[in-house]
């Protein structure tokens, strides 16, 4: 393990708890990066990188309250609550892909799924063969 992730809070979790977690992570990101595959096909590059920004932006802004649920079987002194707020903006989305925000595995994985989206809708290959002018 890292020293820089050394006092992670993931670490704080049960093993049962942990894995929960990596496996709720991986499910929603995979949803993620299909939905940017499935959107961006047979789209103008400019579009597409739109779509994996606006997704990147989607899953920053909603995926606390899955997260905040998955807690809720964790920790039995939580309350029942809503915890999404507005809308990231620029500069918190811009500090995840620079890795400048803060540095530990929950902003650093946040990140590279922000990159892995981005990318993935660009190079959509699908997408590359019908982008012939298409907005």
């Amino acid at each position: 393990m890292l020293d820089l992730y050394d006092q992670d809070s993931f670490f704080t979790l049960s093993v049962a708890g942990r894995v929960g977690l990596v496996l709720l992570s991986a499910t929603m990101a995979g949803l993620t990066l299909w939905l940017a595959w499935r959107w961006s096909r047979r789209k103008h590059i400019l579009l597409r990188g739109l779509i994996g920004f606006g997704l990147f932006a989607a899953f920053e802004w909603l995926s606390p309250q899955v997260y905040y649920t998955y807690y809720l079987l964790l920790f039995e002194t939580l309350e029942t609550q809503w915890v999404i707020g507005p809308p990231p903006g620029l500069g918190t989305l811009f500090g995840l892909l620079t890795f400048t925000d803060n540095a530990n595995l929950s902003f650093h994985s946040r990140g590279l799924l922000g990159w892995a989206v981005i990318l993935l809708s660009l190079v959509n290959t699908e997408s590359m063969r019908a982008s012939s002018g298409r907005l």
